[in-house]
């Protein structure tokens, strides 16, 4: 995979990872019949990815003016395609309205949302709000520890993920992507207001997520890839 040409690249800055532990049969419905959840001691895992985005450019040029930078939320689980471990994307909440124009002509499933980062000194206050059929809100102060863990087998089972898959009419297709391994922070976290993916909202009611942090991780994205190869087009 490595050797493809890669065609856009992204530097990951404040970086929190939130994971929950849910029920398989909360989340199975809701990804792509051709995926399988891929779960860890008998649990799905639903994780929300908090970070900012900076120096986004396609491969052999600069950034464009605007779109370099931006807040983003992704919202996802962890899944399998034929032996392939990876994440399913139920939706990225950015800034940036052209980004998200842009990517759902891809089939990405991305959203506008209203996302604000302050930073003093070591203290951070993340909070995020998608209006649609019901609003999504999350509120988040958090404090990064300072020095690098030793990860664990679970926690690099969480964080180390180099595909994702997304939905397209009738088509699968993945996104692979390339980095050094994450070099992880423990994090104290409050939560002081949590209304994302409503649809299993009642299963991380009132429960404290696994939670790190990374300050930063530069990415190179590669084409997208049909899987389906019968399906020529979305």
């Amino acid at each position: 995979m490595w050797s493809k040409p890669w065609i856009l690249t992204q530097i990951w800055q404040d970086v929190l990872f939130l994971h929950w532990p849910v029920s398989p049969k909360d989340l199975g419905q809701y990804i792509p019949q051709e995926l399988q959840l891929d779960l860890y001691e008998n649990n799905a895992w639903l994780s929300v990815v908090l970070f900012q985005v900076k120096g986004q450019r396609l491969r052999f040029l600069p950034p464009f003016p605007g779109v370099g930078s931006h807040l983003q939320l992704n919202i996802r689980t962890y899944v399998t395609y034929k032996g392939m471990k990876g994440v399913y994307f139920f939706n990225s909440d950015v800034t940036n309205r052209f980004i998200v124009q842009i990517a759902t002509k891809g089939s990405l499933s991305y959203r506008h949302s209203k996302i604000a980062l302050q930073r003093k000194e070591n203290n951070f206050s993340f909070t995020s709000l998608y209006h649609g059929a019901q609003d999504e809100r999350l509120k988040i102060s958090y404090q990064p520890i300072a020095g690098e863990i030793s990860s664990s087998t679970f926690e690099k089972w969480l964080v180390e993920r180099y595909h994702s898959w997304s939905k397209c009419k009738s088509s699968l297709v993945r996104i692979d992507i390339n980095h050094m391994p994450w070099q992880l922070q423990r994090v104290h976290f409050n939560i002081e207001s949590n209304t994302v993916a409503p649809f299993v909202k009642e299963s991380i009611q009132g429960i404290q997520p696994i939670a790190h942090y990374s300050k930063s991780k530069q990415a190179k994205i590669f084409p997208p890839i049909l899987e389906n190869k019968k399906i020529f087009y979305c």
